[in-house]
Parts: C-alpha cells; structure tokens; sequence
C-alpha cells in the first residue's frame, strides 16, 4: 500500500490551509520511547512566514481592465491633463517605451507618440482594491494591508514549507484573475520577514512569484542592487556611496552596529536584521512620522486667494487622517512655489515652470483639531515672502511633521477641560459626517473657493475610504 499523500507537499490536493491536521497525540503510537514530533517537523525543506502581494502597474491595468478599448495600449494615467504634471501609472506597453510613474507627460508625449492619457479616478481603484483584498483573503487572511496595491499576509502552520507556500502564492495570483480581472496582474513574494517578501516581489515584474528561503537568501541578495532594497532612493543611495557602500556585498559585510552608525538610526540596524532573514513585529513602534498633502494649481487657481483656499482644503484632508490614524502633529508646514514670468532665467520647476521656492515651518503643543491646525497655517501663509516675485503660487504642499500615536501622546494643561472635550466630539461627529457624505460636507468656509481643486488623491502608503 502506498503511503498517504502528505498535502503541504502535494500541490494537487486542495485542502484548507488553516485546517488543524494535527494528529491526535493520545492515540498509540509506534514507540511510546519517543517524544512526539510536531507535523511541521516531519516537512523537509525550508520554511516562510509571509507572502506578500503587489498588483503590477495597478492604476493602469485598472483602467484597461474596465475600459476593454486601452488594452494593449500604451497608457499613461495622469492627475489632470496637462504637460506640465507627471503620469502617476504608466501600463507596461507604456513602460516599453521608457514611460514610467513620474514621467513628466511633455517627455512621456515625445517617447511615446501613440500615448493614450487617462485622468485618474481614484474611486475606481479604491472600490478594486477592496475587490483584490476580497480575492486575496479567499485564500489566506490579510495581515496588512500596506498600499492601494501592496498586501501582505503571515503564513501559518502548513503554509509555511516552502512548496505549500509557492502553491498559495499561485492560488493568490490565480484568485486575483478570476474574481477581479484578468487584466489585474500581481507580483508575489514569499519570505521570512515581510520585508523581504516585499524585495521577493520586486524580483520578477510582470507577473512574478519568488521565494526567498534562508537557505538561497545570501546569494540572491548579492545579484540585487542597492535601490533594488526599499528605503533606499537617489539620496540615500548617494549617501552610502558617499560612505563607501557601493555594493549589496559591501552592504552586507557590515556589522550590525556599524549598520546603524551608517543611516543615523535605527532603522539601520533593522536592515540589518531584516537582510538576514529575521522576523519581528514592529507593530508596537510603527507608526507614521509625517504626512503630508500637495498639490500643482491650475492656471485659473494661480492667485493667493485661491492658493490660501486650496491650501486649506489638503489641511483638513490632512487632519482628518490625522485623527483617523490616532495621531497627534507636533509641527506644521507649508511650502509654496511661485511661478515666475515665462522665459525668466533661473531654476525650473519638476512641472516646467520656472520658479521661486519657499517654505517654512512652526513647532505646535501636540494637537490634531482644526481650529490650532488652520491657526498654525494662518501664521505660515502670513509669513510667505511679498513681492510682485512671489504674487503667483502654482504649487501648495501642507505638511504635518513630528506625529505622535495616542499612547504616547503627552496631555496639555487645557485639554481636559470642557470646551476642549466639546471640541474634540465635534470634530468626532464631523468626520463621521464628511466620511460617509464625502470630503467637503462639512468644512471651513475658507476652503469654498477650493471645492473642485485638489481633488482626493491616493497617495500609495494609504487607502483614503475617509474621503
């Protein structure tokens, strides 16, 4: 007789990942001499703890899936149609001419003349978002959800040896087809920290899905590059240059204490930890430090007053996310480009506008209600150069920096009084109100002029179902 198939290792056999097959240990046994061992360790091979999903070139398979017209287009989504903004998605027929997010669109024209340009509609990638977390989570729960089109999933018991694991990641990829869209690639990356499941997925794009297991971790880690890691950009890449870090190996090579020394925090010595393959929950000491929102005016909202009214408009999408993630800001800024005269000579604009820079910055008591926020902003927008140089703004970004969670939020000496508290369930009634009705149910008057600028746009670390 042959023995009974053992399905973490039998691709063809379905079985309900998270289903207890644990033998019942009471039973007799062969030798009542030996301990018993768990089904885990009978598995040979290595094992993986998460699996992480990323949608490929999501906001433009997005539009190609519900428009059948684009496919096999190339496609660039933009904010508003005009050259002088970036594409923020590009498809891959799009991407094989060198159009990629961040493109700006006057360039991305010239390198792809049969360019299809598409203005977003972030509420159609919201509502397949929740579609594809609904697919994923037919197959395995989702730990984190961590972008518009990045997910990741810890893998338990018989989910992870490596083969089941592949398996769920084809499951996972497979569901994502068949339920969304079939237009709606992904990318999937198994590893033993989420961290690594996040490069495991950035190995092979389109369609990928790579397994990092400890023991093939070193060597594969050395064919990558610096930028290949996340958290690891332009700036940063030249600093560890700078520092004489100009290899993976070299990167590797470090000790732990060194790798901390080298980024001036500790996020270095996570890496370190990361990079070979230890696992741990963060979940305590993660949380955002900043947030911010910009945005790039229209020609006819190129005055003051229409820049002052768009500039409140993204702080009160900023406080309400303020809130909603349970922050409190200990500064705000403000930082505005000014448009100078056409042909001026002198630096120009990412948008090819020529321009003049400024920003500024004031600490606050730790906060998060609109009327200290609008106050603070009220400060800054008085304080912004004068001049005829300085009298047209074309971009406005409000940032609020310094972000504290409420655990560690220190306590005022007005907070607990009875109009602070008012104001506090005011605000709790509002944004109830604005989430449910939409951003700019209920808002400063100052913010009217604004109403149709600045839309909401989804910035790729959150999903904005506030707004």
């Amino acid at each position: 007789m042959e023995p009974a198939p053992n399905p973490a290792l039998d691709p063809m056999i379905a079985v309900d990942p998270r289903e207890d097959h644990t033998p019942d240990w009471g039973a007799e046994t062969a030798s009542s001499d030996t301990q018993p061992i768990s089904p885990l360790d009978q598995i040979p091979g290595p094992a993986l703890n998460w699996l992480f999903v990323d949608l490929n070139s999501y906001f433009a398979s997005v539009e190609q899936e519900v428009r059948p017209e684009l496919r096999g287009r190339p496609v660039a989504v933009v904010p508003m149609m005009a050259d002088t903004t970036v594409a923020i998605a590009a498809s891959y027929e799009a991407k094989a001419h060198g159009v990629k997010t961040g493109t700006m669109v006057g360039e991305a024209k010239r390198m792809c003349p049969d360019l299809v340009l598409v203005e977003a509609r972030h509420e159609i990638y919201v509502d397949y978002h929740h579609r594809i977390v609904e697919a994923v989570e037919s197959c395995l729960p989702v730990t984190a959800v961590l972008s518009i089109d990045e997910m990741a999933c810890r893998l338990m018991g018989r989910e992870r040896p490596l083969l089941a694991a592949l398996e769920l990641g084809r499951k996972v990829k497979a569901a994502i087809r068949e339920k969304v869209g079939p237009l709606l690639r992904s990318s999937v990356g198994l590893a033993t920290n989420r961290y690594l499941a996040k490069v495991a997925s950035d190995m092979e794009k389109p369609d990928g899905l790579v397994a990092l297991p400890l023991d093939l971790l070193s060597e594969a880690l050395r064919q990558l590059t610096l930028r290949d890691l996340p958290g690891i950009g332009p700036r940063t890449e030249k600093r560890l240059n700078d520092k004489g870090i100009r290899t993976m190996e070299q990167l590797m090579a470090l000790e732990c204490d060194k790798s901390g020394e080298l980024w001036g925090s500790v996020w270095g010595e996570r890496l370190w930890h990361w990079l070979r393959g230890e696992d741990f929950d963060m979940s305590e000491t993660e949380h955002l430090k900043s947030l911010s929102h910009q945005h790039v005016l229209a020609p006819d909202m190129r005055t003051p007053e229409k820049a002052y009214a768009v500039a409140h408009k993204l702080l009160h999408k900023a406080a309400m996310r303020l809130r909603a993630g349970g922050l409190w800001a200990s500064s705000i800024g403000l930082a505005i480009g000014f448009a100078g005269p056409n042909g001026e000579r002198g630096p120009v604009s990412n948008f090819g506008v020529p321009k003049k820079g400024w920003k500024s910055e004031i600490k606050l008591s730790e906060c998060q209600d609109n009327q200290t926020l609008i106050a603070a902003l009220s400060r800054l927008w008085e304080s912004r150069p004068p001049g005829e140089d300085f009298a047209h703004p074309y971009f406005i970004g409000v940032h609020l920096n310094g972000l504290v969670p409420d655990r560690l939020h220190s306590l005022n000496l007005f907070e607990g009084t009875e109009d602070e508290q008012s104001r506090a369930k005011l605000l709790a009634v509002m944004d109830q109100i604005n989430n449910k009705y939409g951003l700019s149910t209920l808002a400063p008057a100052t913010m009217l002029t604004a109403y149709k600028s600045a839309p909401t746009r989804i910035a790729f670390h959150s999903i904005p179902d506030l707004f």
